[in-house]
């Protein structure tokens, strides 16, 4: 992964973590820092993900890289979410 690859999966884990956090049912009680966060690493994840399997550098757009990275951030969403509320309360 180059520099640019790590800015840009910084640029769209912003965006991930919104649609992980949207794909997720129910309210999540967490800070939308961690949302951000989660989205971060989540496009990161997915990204390394796509490339163990071929699938990061197709003609036009990375669907498949993109599903997988809204999973990891939903998947994350739902974990924090779920430690977040325990701890809370």
């Amino acid at each position: 992964m180059e520099i640019t690859g790590i800015f840009t999966a910084i640029i769209i884990g912003l965006i991930i973590g919104a649609l992980g956090r949207l794909v997720v049912p129910g309210k999540q009680n967490i800070p939308i820092w961690l949302t951000l966060l989660i989205g971060v690493v989540a496009a990161i994840l997915g990204t390394l993900v796509a490339a163990a399997f071929g699938v990061d550098e197709t003609a036009g757009i990375d669907w498949i890289e993109l599903l997988l990275q809204v999973l990891f951030a939903a998947a994350g969403v739902w974990l924090a979410a779920g430690a977040y509320g325990r701890r809370r309360h």
